[in-house]
């Protein structure tokens, strides 16, 4: 039996995730990812098929510190966003990524930020 690479495992997993997370006008999606050095964050219309609103720790204003400060920064600027867009509820997508760390950074600080899900 051949070993599955930890890329294929999340992908398999971020597959399952999306039978059941779809995001809509009303209700966009925001998808959350992660590499070694950077998080990056999007909110989008899955039935238009169109990214609203995005950011990343490669901008200015993403903040110093740790990995998981920066990816509170994050989370406090898709949530800005999102509410200049009038978009308050959103579902969320952790990209079959675990959610601990970055990922719920990302998380509590939108909600912080008043992002609803």
């Amino acid at each position: 039996m051949a070993a599955h690479s930890r890329r294929a495992s999340r992908l398999r997993r971020h597959q399952r995730l999306r039978t059941r997370v779809r995001g809509t006008a009303e209700r966009p999606r925001l998808a959350v990812f992660r590499s070694l050095k950077h998080t990056y964050a999007q909110v989008i219309d899955d039935a238009r098929g169109v990214t609203l609103a995005a950011a990343s720790t490669l901008e200015s204003d993403a903040g110093e510190g740790s990995r998981r400060e920066q990816a509170s920064g994050v989370g406090r600027a898709i949530a800005e966003r999102a509410k200049a867009l009038k978009v308050s509820r959103v579902v969320f997508d952790r990209g079959g990524f675990a959610y601990a760390g970055r990922v719920k950074a990302v998380a509590d600080a939108a909600r912080a930020d008043g992002l609803d899900f």
